[in-house]
């Protein structure tokens, strides 16, 4: 995955924003990608099994153009977009119009444009939070979460097969072992999770294997995937926040 490897290896090095080459070059096919994940909502279901946010005050970082807001929006008593690149802001602006309790707002994870404990749930899905490097990503969660609030990030799973061989072998540095154990040693449960991606047409996922990898790569993923779908492994890392005085 081109844009997750990118910012996974760069998340080290100082800076506000990080390009996802994916959804910034092609958001049409990224559109494409979005409906053609989870199409069974196992993932939903273990995010609301972990961390429910029903009546709840919602901020989803890193979110694009805005695809998963609707579904937040439907349940939350407001949820709020936060994205770092201009375009992808009037998409999700315009995709939450109709919505009286979303908003969307411009602005990198490290300095989220929000008040203190102004959030229940801060929601990151294969954004920003790649491992080692996030810290000040982790930071801001907890300074806009109330006591008792989580941070949810839905990260991909390197060692699960088919996605995560493919991912690795685009960036051999990535090393699916120690971003797991950085999420641990930062206090985050980890469950995984399998999620279908299915596609209505062939072209379509191959289009979207193009945008995701290398020529390489995503040549190989397409010759191992017969079909119109796969599995993709992820993990769901949840912190919550102490709801009393935490003793060093």
């Amino acid at each position: 995955m081109k844009g997750f490897v990118r910012a996974a290896l760069a998340a080290v090095r100082p800076a506000d924003v990080l390009p996802s080459p994916n959804i910034w070059h092609w958001p049409d096919v990224y559109e494409v990608e979005n409906r053609a994940q989870d199409v069974d909502g196992d993932l939903w279901r273990a995010l609301r099994e972990d961390c429910d946010w029903a009546g709840l005050d919602v901020v989803d970082v890193g979110c694009g153009d805005g695809f998963h807001l609707p579904v937040f929006a439907a349940t939350a008593r407001s949820v709020t977009g936060v994205e770092p690149y201009a375009p992808l802001v009037k998409r999700a602006k315009a995709r939450v119009a109709d919505l009286a309790n979303a908003s969307v707002h411009a602005g990198p994870a490290q300095r989220l444009p929000l008040p203190d404990r102004s959030a229940d749930l801060v929601h990151a899905r294969t954004a920003y939070f790649f491992g080692p490097g996030c810290e000040p990503g982790m930071r801001e969660a907890d300074r806009v979460l109330r006591p008792g609030g989580a941070l949810a990030v839905v990260d991909l799973d390197g060692a699960a097969s088919p996605y995560g061989p493919w991912l690795c072998a685009d960036e051999p540095r990535y090393d699916p072992a120690v971003v797991a154990k950085f999420f641990a040693d930062s206090g985050f449960s980890a469950r995984h999770v399998t999620a279908r991606w299915e596609f209505e047409r062939r072209e379509d996922l191959e289009s979207v294997l193009r945008i995701e990898f290398s020529a390489k790569v995503a040549q190989r993923a397409i010759d191992e995937t017969p079909g119109l779908s796969f599995p993709v492994g992820y993990r769901l890392h949840v912190r919550r926040k102490p709801t009393g005085l935490v003793l060093p």
